[in-house]
C-alpha cells in the first residue's frame, strides 16, 4: 500500500465480487488497491457451491487463489479495515480519501465497495454457533448436502413457507417451527399441507447438539423435534457505515412487498448514487451467491474501467483544444535539437543523481526533462518505478527505446509534457529536475514549485543546474548568471515546518569540452526532504 499514491480504484472488501473487480480492473492496466477486512459472509461454511470449476472449494482457498491471480495483474491487497471514506475537489477532479483503522490513509479516482453484508440471527441459544455448517439458510448453496435429511425451517419471517417448498425439492422430510412468528396465512398452510410439510406450533428455544451435529430443536413446552438441519431466514444488514462520510446510505431491501434489511442501491452496473463511487455483491445484492457477487464485481470493474476512460478522454480533448498537449514552439525547438544529431546526451545518468539516489531505497521517482533518458533508466536499473517526461518527441520516441533495451521499459512512464503548461499528476518519493534550463521563455519558479507540490511525505526533491558558463562558451555568453542555491530554495517558497534542507552546495565536476579539451564545472545543487 502506497499512501502517498492516487490510485485508479481502491476496493473495499476482498471477497468474490471485490476480487473480481479487481481482477477486471487490473487486466486493464488499472492501479488498483484492495482493502480486505478479513470477514467474508461465508467464512463459517466449509465448502463453495454452485461456483463453476470451484464447486467444493472452502472459501479461504477461493479468496487465496484470487489473491494470487490479482496480484499477476499488479493489483495490490492489504489487510485492514477501512473506516471512512470522503470526498475531496481538487483542480484534477474528485478523489476519495480512504481512512484505515489503524491510521493509514489512501487515496484514489473511484472507490469500489464490496463489503458484503450482516446476517442478523434469532436470537436462539446455540443457534449462531451453528451457522453455515447445520443452521443454514440458502438452498443453493448448501441444500444439496442435507438432501433425504431431516430439515427444520424457522418461521422468522414472512419468506418461511418459500423457503420451505424449496428444500421439499432436496428432502421429504421438512418441517416449518412457527416460533414467535403470527400465524401461516390459509393459503401458504394449504401450499405446505399439499406437500406434505409439516407445520409445528411453539418458539423454539434452543437447540440440542451431539457430537458437535445438530440434534434436534426445543420447544418452550419441552419437546424435542429430532432435526438434522434447520433453515432460518436472517434479517440482511448491509456493512455500510463506511459510505456514512460520503452522505450515501443504505436503503430497504425489498423482495415481493416484504422488507427483509437493508443494501446499497445501485445500478446494474453497480454506481450509486454518489458520482464516482461503485458497489458489487451482498452489499448491495443481498440473495447474490458466491458466482454471482463475482459475476457483479466483473462488471462493476468493467463499468469503472469506461468511466475512467471516459473521463480521461474528456481531458484529452479539452488539453487538446486549449493547447496543453503543448506549446508547439517549445516542442518544435527541442525537438529540431534532438533531430539534428543522433545522440545528444552520453546516455549516463547524471552524477549527482546517482550520488543522491544511490544509497536510498527504490520508490517512485519523476524525472522532469527526462531527455535521452539517462536518469530514467539508471533509476528504473535500481527498482525504482519511473514518470519520466519531457516536451520533445523525439527524445522520448529515443528514450524509450533505450529503456526497452536495457530492459527496464516496465518500470517507466514516459509521457510528454510541456511544463510550462501542464505538470503530471501524482506524488513521489523522488523527484529530479537535472538542468531543467531553457534558452527559450521558462517559468522556473513556477515548475520547481510544482515540483516541490509532487513530493510525497518523506519523499525528496532534487534540483541540479548549472553554477556557471562553461569555460569554451563564456566568450559568447557573459551576461548569463545562473541563481544560487540559496536563491533557488528562497524561490521554492517552502514551509520549514514541513521540509528539511539536506543539501545546499555548489559541487564540481570534471568534464570534456567540445573539442576534447579538460575543464571543471560548478553545478548548483538543491536537495530537500518533506517531512
Amino acid at each position: 500500500m502506497r499512501e502517498h499514491l492516487t490510485y485508479d480504484v481502491v476496493v473495499v472488501g476482498g471477497g468474490a465480487a471485490g476480487l473480481s473487480g479487481a481482477l477486471t480492473l487490473g487486466r486493464s492496466r488499472r492501479s488498483v488497491l484492495v482493502i480486505d477486512g478479513g470477514t467474508p459472509r461465508n467464512a463459517p461454511a466449509a465448502h463453495v457451491h454452485n461456483y463453476l470449476t470451484s464447486e467444493g472449494v472452502a472459501p479461504a482457498e477461493l479468496y487465496a487463489t484470487g489473491r494470487a491471480e490479482v496480484a499477476g495483474y499488479g493489483v495490490e491487497v492489504v489487510d485492514g479495515t477501512a473506516t471512512t471514506a470522503r470526498r475531496v475537489e481538487g483542480s484534477g477532479g474528485a478523489r476519495f480519501d480512504v481512512e484505515l483503522a489503524d491510521g493509514r490513509r489512501v487515496r484514489s479516482r473511484r472507490l469500489l465497495v464490496t463489503t458484503g453484508l450482516v446476517d442478523e440471527l434469532p436470537a436462539i441459544p446455540g443457534l449462531a454457533e451453528r451457522w453455515g455448517r447445520d443452521v443454514l439458510h440458502c438452498p443453493y448453496c448448501h441444500g444439496w448436502e442435507v438432501r433425504d435429511g431431516a430439515v427444520g425451517v424457522l418461521a422468522t419471517g414472512p419468506m418461511a413457507t418459500h423457503q420451505a417448498l424449496l428444500f421439499r425439492q432436496l428432502t421429504d422430510d421438512v418441517v416449518v417451527f412457527t416460533h414467535t412468528g403470527p400465524p401461516l396465512p390459509p393459503e401458504q398452510a394449504e401450499q405446505l399441507a399439499a406437500r406434505g410439510v409439516r407445520v409445528v406450533e411453539g418458539e423454539v428455544t434452543a437447540l440440542e447438539v451431539t457430537d458437535d451435529r445438530l440434534a434436534g430443536v426445543r420447544l418452550r413446552s419441552g419437546e424435542l423435534v429430532a432435526r438434522q438441519a434447520l433453515v432460518v431466514g436472517p434479517a440482511f444488514t448491509a456493512r455500510a457505515d463506511l459510505l456514512a462520510g460520503l452522505d450515501l446510505k443504505p436503503s430497504e431491501f425489498v423482495v415481493g412487498g416484504q422488507v427483509l434489511g437493508s443494501h446499497v442501491a445501485a445500478d446494474a452496473g453497480g454506481a450509486t448514487a454518489v458520482p464516482g463511487v461503485w458497489v458489487a455483491g451482498n452489499v448491495t445484492d443481498p440473495q447474490a451467491t458466491v458466482i454471482a457477487a463475482a459475476a457483479a464485481g466483473m462488471k462493476a470493474g468493467a463499468a469503472l474501467n469506461a468511466d475512467l476512460i471516459a473521463e480521461e478522454t474528456a481531458e484529452a480533448v479539452a488539453a487538446r483544444r486549449a493547447g496543453d498537449a503543448g506549446d508547439e514552439e517549445t516542442a518544435r525547438f527541442w525537438d529540431a535539437l534532438y533531430q539534428g544529431r543522433d545522440q545528444v546526451w552520453s546516455g549516463r545518468a547524471n552524477p549527482h543523481l546517482v550520488d543522491v539516489a544511490g544509497p536510498l531505497p527504490a520508490g517512485t521517482a519523476l524525472d522532469l526533462g527526462c531527455g535521452e533518458g539517462g536518469d530514467a533508466i539508471w533509476l528504473a536499473g535500481r527498482g525504482w518505478r519511473v514518470t519520466a517526461v519531457d516536451v520533445s518527441a523525439t527524445a522520448l520516441d529515443r528514450a524509450a527505446a533505450e529503456a526497452a533495451t536495457a530492459g527496464v521499459a516496465s518500470r517507466i512512464d514516459f509521457r510528454r509534457h510541456d511544463l510550462t503548461r501542464t505538470f503530471p499528476e501524482g506524488v513521489f518519493d523522488l523527484v529530479s529536475a537535472q538542468f531543467l534550463q531553457s534558452p527559450l521563455e521558462f517559468p522556473r519558479a513556477e515548475v520547481l514549485r510544482a515540483a516541490a507540490r509532487a513530493v510525497a511525505p518523506g519523499g525528496r526533491l532534487l534540483i541540479v543546474e548549472h553554477g556557471e558558463v562553461p569555460p569554451w562558451s563564456r566568450l559568447a555568453h557573459p551576461e548569463l548568471r545562473f541563481p544560487t542555491p540559496e536563491e533557488t530554495l528562497a524561490e521554492l517558497d517552502l514551509d520549514p515546518d514541513g521540509w528539511r534542507t539536506e543539501r545546499l552546495d555548489a559541487p564540481r565536476r570534471e568534464v570534456t569540452g567540445p573539442d576534447g579539451q579538460p575543464a571543471a564545472l560548478v553545478d548548483h545543487l538543491v536537495l530537500v526532504r518533506r517531512r
